[in-house]
């Protein structure tokens, strides 16, 4: 029989418990990497806020557009055809088919991402680029769910903080004294220059320049970027699904 004496205590509440998955030390660099991804994005918006300002909208106006689309690309794109001259629905088309591409992150982040109707409608605005491409990098259910929720938490909030710093920025500056008109085009490029590592990104790319360029002097402003779009069909890589065997 075993000694009372040396029996082992029951785990009672103030056994030890594992650490909550916020304060695991193995999600320190998640954190600090979503929190600095977030920072640089912020950058970004600083020069967004310049630009609508510039472009006719007030503060509050380029305040709430960052609160409630919460999609750089749209917004630059949306921005850029008003400034130039576009028209609402040309702007709006634009932007559209930019946010697009978020319902496809939408649909794999669902997989992902647990909760309530109220946790999943934040998460729908969290779901960008950014959020979904670092949750996707990680191997861990718990480290994915975490590094979406900080990404998102941190470009939301420095985005719109940027957001607001340019705006105001931009009711005392010329924009074009400190070059900061060609904010807009860098941030493009610094957007698609990682597409540009494979041949079907480079030939989408060429064939989007040579599309809208052909169409500046005859549609539009505005309209060209939408046709250019029809480029994109030209990354999209094939499907060897249904041609290739299913490997055991």
């Amino acid at each position: 029989m075993t000694d009372p004496a040396h029996a082992r205590p029951s785990a009672g509440p103030s056994a030890a418990r594992p650490p909550h998955p916020w304060r695991d030390p193995a999600l320190r660099p998640v954190v600090a990497a979503s929190v600095t991804l977030g920072a640089a994005v912020g950058v970004f918006a600083i020069s967004f806020g310049v630009g609508s300002v510039s472009a006719g909208a007030s503060v509050l106006q380029t305040c709430v557009m960052s609160l409630l689309v919460f999609t750089g690309a749209s917004q630059l794109s949306a921005v850029s055809v008003i400034g130039a001259g576009g028209t609402t629905a040309s702007a709006l088309g634009g932007a559209l088919v930019l946010a697009a591409r978020n319902g496809v992150y939408a649909l794999t982040m669902g997989r992902r991402i647990e909760g309530r109707l109220p946790t999943r409608l934040v998460a729908a605005q969290l779901t960008i680029d950014e959020s979904t491409a670092m949750s996707v990098a990680q191997d861990d259910p718990i480290a994915q769910r975490a590094a979406f929720w900080i990404t998102g938490l941190s470009v939301y909030v420095f985005w719109n903080t940027g957001t607001l710093i340019g705006a105001l920025l931009g009711t005392a500056i010329d924009p074009v004294t400190f070059g900061l008109d060609a904010a807009f085009p860098a941030a493009y490029v610094a957007m698609v220059w990682p597409q540009l590592r494979s041949p079907r990104g480079r030939w989408a790319a060429l064939i989007g320049s040579v599309l809208c360029l052909a169409l500046v002097p005859v549609l539009p402003v505005g309209v060209p970027i939408l046709c250019a779009a029809l480029a994109v069909l030209v990354g999209i890589p094939p499907d060897h699904s249904a041609t290739q065997g299913i490997t055991p």
